[in-house]
């Protein structure tokens, strides 16, 4: 028993050890690696940094022949760092075990990696570290994974006006029927939100007002689907199914976030679009941003798409 809590709370490198597969592996190492992010559920965590320390061992076939100096047959140390550091600026993420999980995901994309131990400690939430730690295998890796492309949909944002057109039907009806990916944007309703005179505060309620308007757009409409999540989107995408964009997740948990409030809802939208890596923006019923990184079109209630 002695043995196993004095490994319990080892470094990965003795628990890879202890725990060694069948037939010789190689291992590399990251050791009190700490960068500053910002990362937590708990609402104090929002808005402020902390140091979080990454321990990572990575498993490898040895090398058949010689390695001859060259760098390019091994598992490059900056690998380990790159996946730490991609996956640290995709989103805001809530809990450790889902940055530890992404991590080994991606350091198992490498054909060298077996197995992988990550273990993420926060430095600065109490008197000692707190962190988790777990150990995935490439049998955890899907075959194609990191090939799989993410489709380029289309992204119309839909004003006040054009959701209560008669003609949405007949206009969804035109849009689906081109084949592409399809996700609907809406901005706040007519109706005033409160106002409280503090940005965080006031910025949660004008982001949830405009979520209370992609429901009423899913109640006019049965194909219209309410989604909030990346892997939502992602889905949904894949399987050719009408989304309504809810901002509040991905605005709050983007690591770099839009510089439009939600008050700017079209600029708002246009940011998704290119998070989203849309093919294309179309506008109904009000003017199109002066920015944008993906082509944009605009369109009249009165005509329609």
């Amino acid at each position: 028993m002695s043995t196993e809590i004095r490994l319990a709370f080892s470094h990965p490198s003795e628990r890879a050890e202890a725990t060694a597969l069948h037939g010789p592996l190689d291992r590399i190492s990251l050791r009190d690696h700490i960068v500053e992010a910002e990362i937590g559920a708990f609402q104090a965590e929002r808005g402020t940094t902390q140091r979080i320390c990454f321990n990572v061992v990575v498993e490898v076939c040895p090398l058949e022949g010689p390695i001859d100096d060259d760098v390019d047959r091994i598992l490059s140390y900056d690998r380990v760092t790159e996946a730490i550091a991609h996956e640290l600026a995709a989103e805001r993420l809530n809990l450790l075990e889902t940055l530890a999980e992404r991590v080994a995901e991606r350091i198992l994309l490498e054909p060298q990696a077996v197995r992988v131990f990550v273990r993420i400690e926060k430095l600065d939430r109490g008197p000692g570290a707190l962190g988790v730690e777990i150990v995935r295998g490439r049998d955890r890796v899907q075959p194609g994974q990191e090939a799989q492309e993410r489709p380029h949909p289309r992204v119309v944002y839909l004003s006040n006006a054009a959701i209560a057109s008669p003609r949405l039907g007949a206009w969804l009806d035109r849009l689906t029927a081109q084949g592409r990916p399809l996700i609907l944007c809406v901005g706040a309703p007519e109706t005033p939100a409160p106002q409280t005179g503090h940005a965080m505060t006031q910025r949660r309620i004008d982001l949830l007002a405009i979520e209370q308007n992609a429901w009423c757009l899913a109640a006019r409409d049965a194909r219209c689907v309410v989604v909030a999540t990346r892997t939502e989107l992602d889905w949904a995408m894949r399987n050719g199914q009408t989304c309504v964009w809810a901002p509040s997740k991905l605005v709050l948990d983007a690591v770099d976030g839009p510089s439009a409030p939600p008050s700017e809802a079209v600029a708002l939208a246009a940011w998704f679009a290119e998070t989203m890596e849309a093919g294309e923006m179309m506008v109904i019923g009000t003017e199109v941003p002066r920015e944008a990184l993906v082509p944009l079109s605009a369109v009249s209630v009165e005509t329609g798409p």
